[in-house]
């Protein structure tokens, strides 16, 4: 069975299957030899989902966008529209783009669009809960990070990916809740998830639900 090693300073083996490739992470000491018994005993397992992240792969480098597609923005359908101009924007009806433009350039637009208006909502709303939980943020920005959908600093600086955006608006509170949280502790202790169930009682559903968008974009090529 054909797969990638990747070690490093670790004590154990895991193994994942990422862009359709099977990989395991090792420590630096162990053998060849230990490796493949381990993907061996595993293989029942890496058949099964080996098959399904094939056909996800596939599937992410088919994504295109086009006139007439829908795409999300708070959790809301849009449909993807074409004016006879020369100006792309969201008018809080559909995303329209100029004539005769090709599916990159589409999806190109989208993003750049979407990065406008993470930058506006992310900001409006990350506002009104830090003042809720009377805390000031140093500065939000927006960036187009694929695996986190936000982080922050000891210095008070919140990023956010412009994808939040397309989740539901109570999930976009549940990240923006849970980076501010973290301005009182930075870690995940039971100390932090408290600080985050006292602002969204059901902060462990909208969490369920952002994994599931996150499954959904994880199909959705972007980038």
């Amino acid at each position: 069975m054909d797969y990638k090693i990747f070690y490093s300073n670790r004590k154990s083996l895991t193994i994942s299957i990422r862009n359709g490739e099977l990989q395991v992470r090792a420590p630096f000491n162990m053998s060849k030899t230990d490796i493949d018994k381990f993907v061996l005993q595993k293989e029942k397992w890496i058949n099964k989902h080996l098959v399904n992240e094939k056909e996800r792969f596939q599937n992410r480098e088919k994504f295109t966008l086009n006139y007439g597609d829908i795409v999300f923005f708070r959790g809301k359908e849009y449909l993807i529209t074409e004016r006879d101009s020369n100006l792309a924007g969201f008018d809080e009806k559909v995303f329209y783009m100029p004539k005769g433009m090709n599916p990159e350039s589409i999806k190109a637009t989208c993003v750049h669009l979407y990065r406008i208006l993470a930058k506006k909502y992310l900001t409006h709303r990350t506002l009104i809960l830090a003042k809720q939980m009377s805390l000031s943020p140093r500065a939000i920005k927006i960036n187009g990070a694929l695996t986190r959908w936000g982080s922050c600093s000891n210095q008070k600086r919140i990023n956010y990916s412009w994808r939040l955006v397309l989740a539901d608006d109570d999930v976009i509170d549940y990240v923006i809740v849970h980076e501010l949280a973290h301005f009182k502790e930075m870690n995940h202790s039971e100390k932090f998830w408290k600080i985050v169930e006292n602002i969204l009682p059901d902060y462990i559903e909208r969490k369920e639900k952002l994994r599931e968008l996150q499954k959904k974009l994880y199909s959705e090529k972007w980038e």
